[in-house]
């Protein structure tokens, strides 16, 4: 997937576009849905599918003191738009040069003469232009102007494996959010697709983990993906050699040891013997995934007693990984 910064990186041979619209934070079923609609879109064209998305996300501009914590890094949302089927994505600089652009302004702009779209897929959602006054019908009138079709995307609401209650919701970034400050990143994996994952690089803690025969991989605190409730959780530690590791992972502020910060470590569980004694992950970039929420975060009155839980949360974990699947290299 080729990746712009800019519509000057553009190439002017690129050819004819399909082009999309979105923030795609977490690049959840809802956006897959649209991306499949894209890519199929594309190729009945014989043109390129794009993607066109915005850095930093439009609410850190507008209102900064409440925008949404994202679901994911850049990295990962890269990744997982090019395992869509993107042929190009270009992420534009947001700020209020951008955001004062009226709709036609912004169309005529990046997607008529910038990407030379000849279809844009939308859901009926979908604003864009100065002040959000962009919709769908704009886009279509638009579209018969400049000489592209619009292609109407409907939600998609229908999500597998849950409960009735939800299956009227509309599959959104902000439910997802919801779910993982609540710990629920099942639900969250069922509206991603995949697990939810942080990203960051390991970094020296307190040493307690190691002291208590539990050593952990602490994530810096700059490390991307939203992190979701305090808690013991069971998932995957990915080491940069993209090896995936059974985990127990403590997100929390350490209450035993009046720890103030929140951090998130994870403690590898089952390493073949051979690795014992090399496993030094200092300084890689590794990935952090959540399966399951074990239990919430609690104050022990010592070592001795946080010692006999983390016992058992590691065998809960291994219980729960179990009908993961294998560890993939």
């Amino acid at each position: 997937m080729y990746y712009w910064n800019d519509l000057a990186e553009v190439p002017s041979d690129l050819g004819p576009t399909v082009v999309t619209i979105g923030n795609f934070d977490g690049v959840h079923l809802g956006h897959q849905h649209v991306l499949a609609r894209l890519v199929k879109a594309a190729r009945d064209h014989d043109a390129a599918a794009v993607a066109l998305s915005f850095d930093p996300h439009p609410a850190a501009v507008h209102r900064p003191e409440s925008a949404p914590e994202l679901i994911m890094g850049p990295a990962d949302r890269t990744e997982a738009l090019a395992e869509a089927g993107l042929d190009g994505l270009l992420m534009v600089h947001y700020d209020l040069d951008l955001a004062s652009l009226t709709a036609e302004e912004f169309v005529r702009k990046f997607l008529a003469e910038g990407l030379h779209a000849v279809a844009v897929v939308l859901g009926h959602d979908a604003r864009f232009g100065r002040g959000n006054t962009g919709d769908l019908d704009t886009m279509r009138e638009l579209g018969a102007e400049l000489g592209f079709d619009v292609v109407a995307v409907d939600d998609l609401d229908a999500l597998p494996e849950g409960p009735e209650d939800t299956q009227g919701r509309r599959c959104s970034s902000t439910w997802i959010r919801e779910a993982l400050a609540a710990g629920d990143v099942r639900t969250a994996a069922r509206l991603l697709g995949r697990t939810h994952r942080m990203r960051g690089v390991v970094v020296h803690g307190a040493a307690r983990g190691r002291e208590l025969g539990f050593p952990t991989a602490n994530l810096a605190p700059e490390s991307t993906g939203l992190i979701p409730a305090d808690g013991i959780y069971a998932g995957w530690l990915v080491d940069s050699a993209g090896t995936r590791w059974p985990a127990a992972i403590s997100v929390g502020s350490n209450p035993t040891f009046d720890g103030v910060s929140r951090q998130v470590e994870a403690h590898v569980i089952d390493r073949p013997q051979e690795a014992v004694e090399d496993f030094d992950l200092y300084g890689q970039c590794v990935g952090v995934e959540f399966v399951e929420r074990l239990r919430g975060m609690v104050a022990y009155t010592g070592p001795e007693a946080l010692i006999a839980q983390m016992r058992l949360d590691v065998a809960r974990t291994r219980d729960v990984l179990s009908t993961e699947g294998p560890v993939a290299g």
